[in-house]
């Protein structure tokens, strides 16, 4: 699995850094990060789990070696 940006407290307390250091707003970075995503926003938690569900669930059942990119088109980019 290859996630994106995830709204988790790991990518929280990074743009609270970012924001001592450039004096900037904590909002406008989750701004800027969520406008480097095509789909307009980073991702939340729930986002990987569901494809998590996916991957042990019987519609994956004759998947394998599969890449699976949750990243809300960021690599697109």
């Amino acid at each position: 699995m290859h996630p994106g940006f995830i709204w988790t407290p790991l990518v929280e307390n990074f743009l609270k850094e970012q924001s001592k250091k450039s004096g900037r707003s904590v909002e406008d970075l989750r701004k800027e990060l969520d406008s480097r995503h095509p789909i307009g926003h980073i991702g939340e938690p729930n986002d990987i789990a569901y494809g998590v569900l996916y991957l042990v669930s019987e519609d994956a059942k004759f998947v394998t070696g599969s890449e699976l990119i949750i990243d809300g088109g960021y690599t697109t980019t």
